[in-house]
C-alpha cells in the first residue's frame, strides 16, 4: 500500500529544485522566481563540491563518493572505429580528473565495455568509478548479464550496477517481482561484486517516479537515478520538474543525460554545446554524462568544468527563453517522443 512518505512528492516552492523550474505551465512565472533560483544546484551540491586542479567533484546522493561532475558516456566509446582510440579517450578522461565511468551491457553488443576495460589496465581502475547497466528483468538475465560485464571491464566489482530503460510501465514490477531482477543484484552486492544500484530511463518522468515508488513499497532506496536534464527538459514531460525535487529530498545521486540529446537539441539552433553543459552542472547533479568519441569532444568537456559557474539570472531567463517554443513538442527530445533510442525495444530478448 501506498504511504505518503512514497508516493511521488509534490514540490515545495520554496524548494531550490522546484524554484529552478517552477509550474510547468508558467513560464512567466518560472523566470520571476530565477533570482531565487540561483541556489538550486548550489544549495544542494554547494558543500559536497570539491576542486581538485581542474576537476570538480560532487558527493553522490548519500553514498560519500566523489564524483567528477562531468562523467564519461560509454556508448560514445565504442562509435570510434579503432578500440584503441576508446581506450585513449578513457584514459585521457582519468588523467584529466573525469572519475565517472558510463557504460552498459548493450552498448555496441558489449564492445564499449571491452573497450573500457582495456582502458582500465595498468592501474586506471583504481582512478575510476565505475558504472554499468543491465537490461535484465528477471534475475537470470540479470546475473548472466553482471557476469558478462565484469568480464568485459576486467574488474571484480562494479561501483553503481543501473537497471537500463525503464520505459515501460510494468519494467518496476517485473525488476521487483519475484526471482526478478533486483533481488539477483542484491546477492551480487552482498557477494561484492556490487557497490552501489540504481536505475535510468528515458522516456516519461511517470516511469521514473513509478519505480520510486514500487521500490519504497520493498523498503528499498536507490543510490542514483540517471535521466535526461537538458533546456529543453525544463519545457516538456520534465525530469527536472518532476523527478529532481523528490532525489533530492531523498538525497539520491542525480545523473544527468543527453544534456544535447545525442546532438539534436543542438539541431534547433537555440543552444551552444558549452550552454547545455552548464545548464545541466547547474542543476542538482551528482554528474552529468556526455558522450565523448574524440579528443575534440573531450577538450570540450574538460572545458565546460574549467569554465563552469553557477548561472546568473540573466543567464537562466535567457536559456529558457531561447528554448521554450523549440521544446514544446518535444521534437528535439526524440528519447521521449520517438523510440529512435529504445534499444530494449527493439531487443525484448535482453529482457529476460
Amino acid at each position: 500500500m501506498h504511504g505518503e512518505q512514497n508516493s511521488p512528492q509534490k514540490a515545495d516552492a520554496t524548494h531550490p529544485a522546484a524554484m529552478l523550474f517552477g509550474g510547468r505551465r508558467d513560464f512567466l512565472k518560472t523566470t520571476s522566481v530565477l533570482s531565487l533560483s540561483l541556489l538550486s544546484g548550489a544549495s544542494v551540491w554547494g558543500a559536497g563540491q570539491e576542486k581538485r586542479d581542474d576537476m570538480l567533484y560532487r558527493t553522490l546522493g548519500s553514498t560519500g563518493e566523489k564524483v567528477s561532475v562531468i562523467g564519461v558516456g560509454g556508448h560514445h566509446i565504442g562509435r570510434p572505429q579503432a578500440a584503441d582510440e576508446g581506450i585513449r579517450l578513457v584514459r585521457k578522461a582519468l588523467d584529466h580528473g573525469i572519475n565517472f565511468l558510463d557504460n552498459c551491457w548493450d552498448y555496441h553488443k558489449g564492445e564499449s565495455e571491452v573497450r573500457m576495460g582495456m582502458a582500465l589496465r595498468d592501474g586506471y581502475r583504481e582512478k575510476a568509478f565505475l558504472m554499468t547497466k543491465i537490461d535484465g528483468r528477471t534475475g537470470t538475465a540479470a546475473e548472466n548479464q553482471l557476469n558478462e560485464s565484469l568480464k568485459r571491464l576486467q574488474t571484480d566489482h562494479i561501483d553503481l550496477i543501473q537497471f537500463h530503460e525503464v520505459i515501460r510501465i510494468e519494467d518496476p514490477d517485473r525488476i521487483f517481482g519475484e526471482t526478478g531482477a533486483f533481488e539477483a543484484i542484491q546477492k551480487a552486492k552482498k557477494a561484492g561484486k556490487v557497490r552501489f544500484i540504481g536505475f535510468t530511463g528515458h522516456k516519461d518522468p511517470i516511469l521514473h517516479l513509478r519505480m520510486l515508488d514500487v521500490a519504497a513499497q520493498h523498503g528499498i532506496k536507490f543510490d542514483a537515478v540517471q535521466m535526461p536534464l537538458n533546456v529543453m527538459d525544463a519545457h516538456f514531460r520534465s525530469f527536472g520538474q518532476q523527478v529532481v525535487p523528490r532525489l533530492v529530498q531523498e538525497k539520491t545521486g542525480i545523473l544527468g543525460m543527453k544534456s544535447m540529446g545525442d546532438g539534436i537539441i543542438l539541431q534547433s539552433k537555440t543552444v551552444s554545446p558549452m550552454e547545455c553543459l552548464h545548464f545541466a552542472m547547474n542543476l542538482p547533479t551528482s554528474t552529468v554524462i556526455t558522450g565523448i568519441e574524440n579528443q575534440k569532444i573531450l577538450d570540450q568537456a574538460l572545458e565546460a568544468v574549467r569554465t563552469f559557474h553557477p548561472l546568473s539570472e540573466e543567464q537562466l531567463k535567457s536559456l529558457l527563453a531561447r528554448t521554450s517554443s523549440a521544446a514544446a513538442t518535444g521534437k528535439f527530445e526524440l528519447f521521449k517522443t520517438s523510440q529512435r533510442f529504445d534499444e530494449t525495444a527493439r531487443n525484448l530478448e535482453w529482457l529476460g
